[in-house]
């Protein structure tokens, strides 16, 4: 099953995600499928793309909860 969620990037105390659409068999720091936005915490500046997080869902993709929460 494909799951959209974050994976944690950047350094100790100044977080950066990346919003990614994952295969959840995938270890946690397994390599994505596609990178669909990001989320800088520090700065509170979110991009997605919103075709291509469609499309994964529109394919059976299922959206986590944290991911849900910053849409």
């Amino acid at each position: 099953m494909i799951k959209i969620r974050l994976t944690r990037l950047g350094v100790p105390k100044k977080p950066f995600y990346r919003i990614v659409a994952v295969d959840e068999r995938e270890k946690l720091t397994g390599s994505p499928l596609e990178i669909l936005g990001y989320w800088k915490p520090s700065k509170d500046e979110i991009k997605i793309d919103k075709e291509k997080l469609n499309a994964w869902v529109k394919k059976g993709a299922k959206v986590t909860p944290a991911v849900a929460k910053l849409i």
